[in-house]
Formats: structure tokens, sequence, C-alpha cells
């Protein structure tokens, strides 16, 4: 069980499914934030009930406020060592974030990052595919950083790390901004081939291509 670690789950309108996430989640890692992201349905005391500890925004802000929330509650442990940023829809596995924990555990790293594209697991279709390739080429320019998939919600980051990054682009942006700060404050960084499931019910929720194209948007409109 990962004591020193905590997951950070944003979470808005997934009541149907964060129960059993949370459930899943907390069979690796005991310490897991919800930040309820301002929730017109039973998300946060799902959530709760799971076993996760909630803190709710009181109206919708966005995922990376949510994210930074998240990230600022867990720093507030002293035990905390390392902080990973999960999805509360099911996208995410366990796995591949204690898998990316162990490598800060032993590499002289600051931030995993997960990737889609290296290896072989990803079922995202052909045109989401092309169009986070052309996120990648935008953010490689802009940030110099040597990557390959740049919208991928797990990361893993040491306390450093963390305490380093701080996010103010509230939307989809958020993204392209951990990328920022990473480049920014020099830290040291590497990435980890992930399994993102894509269900019905997630690409339901808008993990589809018009949500890849308004992440582009957002990234040409703050640059």
């Amino acid at each position: 069980m990962n004591t020193d670690t905590w997951l950070v789950v944003p979470l808005y309108n997934e009541g149907t499914v964060v129960g059993d996430v949370i459930r899943q989640a907390r069979e690796t890692f005991c310490k897991i934030v919800c930040v309820d992201d301002g929730s017109s349905d039973d998300s946060a005391e799902v959530a709760a009930a799971a076993g996760a500890v909630l803190v709710t925004h009181p109206v919708n802000l966005g995922q990376g406020a949510a994210l930074q929330t998240g990230i600022t509650y867990a720093l507030g442990d002293p035990e905390a060592g390392y902080i990973v940023t999960f999805d509360s829809d099911g996208q995410h596995r366990t796995e591949d974030a204690e898998r990316m924990v162990q490598r800060l555990r032993m590499e002289d790293l600051d931030v995993i990052l997960g990737s889609r594209f290296l290896g072989s697991a990803t079922d995202a279709g052909l045109l989401k595919r092309l169009v986070l390739r052309a996120a990648v080429m935008f953010e490689r320019m802009t940030t110099h950083l040597k990557v390959t998939d740049t919208h991928n919600g797990l990361r893993a980051f040491s306390r450093a790390g963390a305490e380093a990054i701080q996010i103010r682009q509230n939307r989809m942006a958020h993204g392209s901004e951990f990328l920022q700060e990473i480049s920014r404050n020099h830290l040291r960084y590497d990435e980890e081939p992930v399994h993102i499931i894509y269900t019905d019910y997630s690409r339901a929720k808008g993990q589809s291509l018009w949500n890849s194209v308004n992440i582009l948007d957002e990234l040409f409109l703050n640059r």
C-alpha cells in the first residue's frame, strides 16, 4: 500500500462510475482526494462513500482548477512524497500509476508523464490520434520538451515537482500548462507507456475528436 502517495482525482458529474474507480484505486493507493468541481449529480457523495477524501468547489471551475486544488491539498500532508493525477471516469489504470511512482522512487526524476503513444497501448481513433499528434508538434515547438502525448491526464510527480508547478488554466488547456511549468522550472521528466481505457461511457462524456479540437483551439488562443 502506497502510504506516501496521493491520488488527485478531479470530479465532475461522474456519479455512475466514480465509486468503482475509487474502490479499485484504494486497493493500491490508500490516500485519494477527489475534488468535486460543482457536480450536479451525486458524484461527491459516491466518492466519499467509496473512501476518498472530498474537497468541493461550490461552482464548476474546470478541470485545471480542480487539479490545482487537489495538488495543494495533497501537499498539505507532510508525509506526501508523490502525487498522481488520475481521472474519475475509469480511463486510467492503477497499475500504470503505481509503475510511474516506482520510477520516481528509483530514478532521478521530478515528473513522469503517461503516454498513449509509446509502445502499442492506445485505443484512440485515427482522427483523434492525428489531432493529438498536432498538439504534440505544437508543444514541442513551444516548450522544447520531447514528449509524445501532451494531454494525458495520468501524471506522477515527486513532492518537489508538484511544489514547483502552478496551474492557472482552468479548462482543457491545463494539460499544456503542465508542460510549460515543467519546462519553465527545468524539472527532470520522462514518459511512461500507459493504456487508456476508452469505453462507451468515457466517449459519451466528451472524450471525442471535438474535445481534442477544442484543446488545440485553447492552445492557440492562449499563446
